[in-house]
């Protein structure tokens, strides 16, 4: 027996320790996700560009790295000889750099909160492009929950003039990725990989270019900032690595529920640590996406009883 497949006996034989790890992996990815505006308040001196081509190297070498050590090389070279896969990684490399690029904007210019709704919304807009791309059906309570999402988006814009382009970017771009990902046929850690070894070339032009005219932050400004701006590829890689664990030992449903952990986390960071502006527009919006959720969250589990049942009977 080969360890693949000793792998998958043991999980079927300890089913709860699996859940309990896969929980545990879950809890490690969603919470550095839901605290990693703290890392990015932290780097708010480096100029964004030049976080962002940090962020695109350093990841790649810290991925790289995991490939290594877990002997995945066979996949990265199955993909690179694959044209079709790789045009879609293209695609997909450059929805994730804007998504970065509009998330680390966010943060360092007091948008917490907008992010925190942008991640809330992010299902709901996964159902609508799973709609309009996948022909995927929209059942009553999935409409009632859009149409409730979308009644709470405009509160702030006809209450506040303000329109949450922020939060609907971050919720579209990770969409847009998520489908395009959906499509691949690649695991998530090797095609992070690409991804960053495609945005490679880029990013070194970019620093290239900074350091030529003497603009870089990077060894300029003491130890400490510079271990910060490496640590972005473990803060980028990291928890991807541990939801693929997750994923790999919990059912799709679980995973769902511990979603919503990291933008919980932006909210709570936003109203009670950076105090950012929160009015009663803002609590109805949130309110009504949060009820939006609810909705979505318990048709969601439902259908998954009904497939369960169907498959055991």
């Amino acid at each position: 027996m080969n360890a693949a497949a000793e792998k998958s006996s043991r999980q079927q034989k300890d089913p709860e320790r699996q859940a309990r790890v896969g929980a545990a992996y879950a809890l490690g990815a969603f919470g550095i996700w839901g605290f990693i505006p703290v890392y990015y308040k932290a780097v708010a001196e480096v100029p964004l560009l030049e976080l962002l081509a940090h962020r695109t190297l350093w990841s790649m070498m810290f991925v790289a790295a995991t490939i290594i050590i877990a002997d995945r090389h066979n996949a990265v070279r199955a993909l690179l000889w694959n044209p079709r896969l790789l045009v879609k990684m293209f695609g997909t490399a450059a929805i994730l750099a804007v998504n970065w690029l509009i998330f680390i904007w966010a943060i360092a210019n007091g948008q917490v909160l907008q992010s925190s709704l942008g991640y809330y919304i992010n299902p709901l807009v996964n159902v609508l492009l799973g709609y309009f791309f996948l022909s995927e059906r929209l059942n009553g309570l999935q409409m009632g929950a859009v149409a409730l999402a979308a009644v709470g988006i405009a509160i702030p814009v006809v209450g506040l003039g303000e329109f949450p382009w922020i939060a609907l970017s971050l919720a579209g771009t990770f969409g847009m990725y998520g489908l395009l990902r959906k499509t691949a046929d690649i695991d998530a850690v090797t095609g992070l990989f690409i991804e960053t070894v495609l945005l490679a070339p880029v990013a070194l032009v970019f620093l290239v270019y900074w350091n030529v005219a003497g603009g870089a932050v990077f060894t300029e400004r003491g130890l400490g900032l510079d271990a910060l701006i490496v640590a972005s590829g473990v803060a980028t890689a990291l928890p991807l690595i541990l939801f693929t664990q997750a994923a790999q030992r919990l059912r799709l449903g679980t995973v769902g529920f511990f979603q919503y952990l990291a933008p919980t986390c932006h909210f709570a960071l936003a109203v009670f640590v950076y105090g950012e502006t929160f009015t009663p527009h803002h609590l109805a919006t949130f309110a009504l996406i949060w009820t939006a959720l609810a909705i979505y969250t318990i048709d969601t589990v439902r259908r998954s009883r009904k497939r369960r049942q169907g498959a055991s009977g």
